[in-house]
């Protein structure tokens, strides 16, 4: 195997020069802040051999000296920022080999195959991507983490060499087939040629330092002499930050080239066929964040087997699409999760990774945050949703048209008769925004979300919905006080769909029509589509229904 694995690619010697560009920029940063030491330099060795001499002379040596002290300290400031700022490290699930030696030993034999050297660990991320991460930064070691340096002597940290860390998307595992997966990490693989070639490694360290003293200089928590310096070292990273962002951004372009290049030797008209499988995993995997997952995070409960959701979900998707006909097919051949020693296990990590993530968690599971699997998720998320978005529309409706600080009215009966007639009798807005400032206040009550002290090396929350409207809020409350009553009164049962989450079920079969009624009488005030629906399920509006 060579040492690098770069090869004669084409875009493996644009990536090297545009490395050299950005180290070229680094050493005019160098050598402005050593001008002045050396100028001062010179002044000295003159005066020393009387070379020059008078006040005049004197006078330019002793500030240009100290112009040079001030510069070189101002330049050490700025150099221990970005040497020991931490670089940005993406939120995984640790794969270890035992854990996963058949995962490990294919990789390993494609990256022989490729002749590049083989990443140096395999982590999983709740994502549809993949990519390398380079780790060897002293602060992302294990025993860094727990105050310990890799050389075993405490205080000190090096650098090590190992390869990059190889970061596969969780849903590929349990979606692609193991031929599949093996074709789509070739060309992120070969990637690790590339990064073995010691300019462009040695770019993108001074990038990826550049970037992380940047956000130290940014972010609180700083005393008054430290934000002192930093008010400094901000600027100055900043411009050099700007000076190379170009030539950073087309050496990953030709890196990201010269490894497709390569790849192209492995598994080429696999991965062409492959590459639909990425797209599809991605839709079904959206889907049932935003759709399931996310109803039961709201709720203090995380799924627990999210990757083998988005394979029944996948499915689902294969049956509805007529484009996604012949995917499920695949479902006979050897899944790539089998690589794996215990999928389950993974798979539950990166569904807690997930739930953190997305919707900001907690990182261990606890009495308030719970998980759940796909058998119980109809009782214990759908009909608990149901029926607590029924209680609190209920209670909006026993607080309006109360003044504040005046007695309260006896409650009247949840019924779905009482919610008919308030909305089909008057303008639905008041309620919305009602409904909409009630959520807002339970969302506040509880409990805030983690600080970056408490994440670690996670990035910011990626959150999957923005913020609902009082409509939508209303719409959800009406829906969810309807299916109530459906089963309370007319034997229905609170259900999954894989691709769009809570359901209801009349008869074993899942009622979707529902949606449309509902909007009819939010929207024009016309409730008569939804009670002939409620007729022919044979809900009863009048029976009070069971809340929370």
């Amino acid at each position: 195997m060579s040492g690098s694995g770069m090869g004669g690619e084409a875009g493996a010697r644009s990536a090297r020069s545009r490395a050299l560009a950005v180290l070229r920029v680094r050493s005019r940063a160098l050598a402005f802040a050593l001008l002045p030491a050396a100028v001062a330099v010179v002044l000295l060795v003159a005066d020393v051999q009387g070379r020059i001499d008078g006040r005049g002379w004197d006078t330019a040596r002793w500030a240009v000296t100290g112009a040079a002290a001030v510069v070189l300290l101002a330049a050490a400031a700025v150099t221990a920022v970005i040497v020991r700022a931490r670089p940005a490290l993406s939120p995984t699930v640790e794969l270890a080999e035992s854990s996963a030696p058949d995962l490990y030993r294919l990789v390993r034999d494609l990256a022989d195959r490729l002749d590049v050297p083989a990443p140096s660990a395999i982590a999983l991320t709740p994502d549809c991507d993949s990519w390398l991460e380079d780790r060897t930064h002293p602060a992302h070691s294990v025993r860094a983490r727990l105050g310990q340096s890799p050389s075993g002597i405490p205080g000190v940290r090096r650098r090590t060499d190992a390869a990059p860390v190889l970061v596969i998307g969780s849903p590929f595992l349990w979606w692609m087939r193991v031929g599949e997966l093996r074709a789509i990490l070739a060309p992120v693989v070969a990637g690790t040629g590339p990064s073995a070639q010691p300019d462009i490694a040695s770019a993108r360290r001074f990038v990826r330092g550049l970037d992380a003293a940047v956000a130290v200089t940014s972010g609180p928590g700083a005393g008054r002499g430290a934000r002192l310096v930093l008010g400094f070292v901000g600027p100055v990273a900043r411009l050099l930050l700007r000076g190379c962002r170009a030539h950073a951004a087309e050496m990953e372009r030709g890196v990201a080239a010269a490894a497709s290049e390569r790849a192209q030797t492995v598994d080429y008209g696999l991965r062409i066929v492959a590459q639909e499988q990425v797209g599809l995993a991605y839709a079904g995997w959206d889907r049932l964040l935003t759709r399931v997952a996310l109803p039961a995070w709201r709720m203090g409960r995380w799924p627990s087997r999210l990757d083998a959701g988005v394979v029944s979900a996948l499915t689902e998707l294969s049956r509805r699409d007529r484009l996604a006909e012949g995917f499920a097919s695949r479902l006979g051949e050897r899944p790539a999760c089998d690589l794996l020693e215990e999928p389950g296990a993974a798979d539950e990590a990166a569904s807690l990774l997930a739930a953190r993530l997305f919707h900001g968690g907690p990182a261990e599971p606890g009495p308030d945050w719970s998980p759940v699997d796909w058998q119980h998720y109809p009782e214990e998320v759908v009909d608990r949703k149901w029926r607590a978005e029924a209680a609190r529309l209920h209670r909006v409706l026993d607080g309006m048209g109360t003044r504040p600080g005046a007695e309260p009215v006896e409650a009247v009966a949840p019924t779905l008769a009482r919610v008919l007639d308030h909305l089909a009798g008057q303008d639905g807005e008041v309620l919305a925004a009602a409904i909409a400032a009630a959520v807002a206040v339970e969302d506040a009550a509880g409990p805030p979300l983690p600080s970056a002290d408490v994440w670690g090396d996670s990035v910011p929350l990626f959150p999957l919905q923005q913020p609902r409207t009082g409509r939508e809020l209303l719409a959800d409350h009406v829906t969810a006080m309807v299916c109530c009553a459906a089963v309370d009164t007319a034997g229905a049962a609170p259900g999954l769909d894989w691709l769009d989450g809570p359901a209801l079920l009349v008869g074993g079969e899942r009622k979707g029509d529902l949606g449309s009624r509902v909007m009819a009488l939010l929207e024009e005030g016309d409730a008569e589509p939804l009670r002939r629906w409620l007729v022919g399920v044979g809900v009863r509006p009048e029976k009070p229904v069971r809340l929370v």
